[in-house]
């Protein structure tokens, strides 16, 4: 496991592309993803100053990876619930996404991705820490019977979801032929 900025950063963007693309299409999230707007959206980690990936590897191979990024540099589509709640976005760094391929879940990754992305934070002065998760209702349809929530694997990293802290995203869902908003509730924490 590593961190990954700069010219590296930059050379992980196509597997990660691919990771998301395959992590994402499961439950809950359902993305139907294309390379095309992966591309584009990935860029943003490039573009940005502070922007972290933390790839877990086997040999060189991306088996999994996670997102950080100052929250300012997001959209307002990410920022709006925060300004709505009186926050300031320059305060907080956000986790963008932790995708690990399902084979390689249960070894203590995910664990590391939220140690390596919270050290990341702290060196550029973050105290503050946060990420969002899509809700889903109880009775989806395409919710699996074994599915389980990650809150309190969360928790037990000390978040806590954010009172009224709830933006929206879109993207088209497999087998649907449009984008639709779906809810993103944000969890964070003030860094130890």
């Amino acid at each position: 496991m590593r961190p990954l900025v700069g010219e590296a950063l930059v050379a992980q963007l196509p597997a990660l592309a691919q990771l998301r693309i395959e992590v994402f299409r499961a439950y809950p999230y359902l993305y139907e993803g294309s390379l095309a707007y992966e591309r584009e959206y990935l860029q943003g980690y490039a573009r940005t100053d502070g922007s972290v990936i933390v790839g877990a590897f086997e040999g060189e191979r991306l088996i999994g990876a996670a997102t950080g990024t100052p929250l300012r540099a997001e959209p307002p589509s990410v920022q709006g619930c925060f300004v709505a709640c009186g926050d300031d976005p320059s305060q907080w760094f956000y986790f963008g996404e932790s995708v690990l391929r399902s084979q390689y879940r249960g070894r203590g990754i995910g664990v590391a991705f939220f140690r390596e992305r919270e050290a990341h934070a702290r060196r550029l002065g973050y105290a503050r820490t946060c990420f969002c998760a899509v809700v889903r209702p109880d009775d989806h349809p395409q919710r699996p019977p074994q599915w389980q929530a990650l809150d309190d694997f969360w928790r037990r990293r000390g978040y806590a979801p954010l009172p009224g802290h709830v933006g929206d995203m879109r993207w088209r869902d497999v087998g649907d032929e449009r984008e639709t908003a779906k809810p993103m509730q944000f969890w964070g924490r003030l860094l130890p």
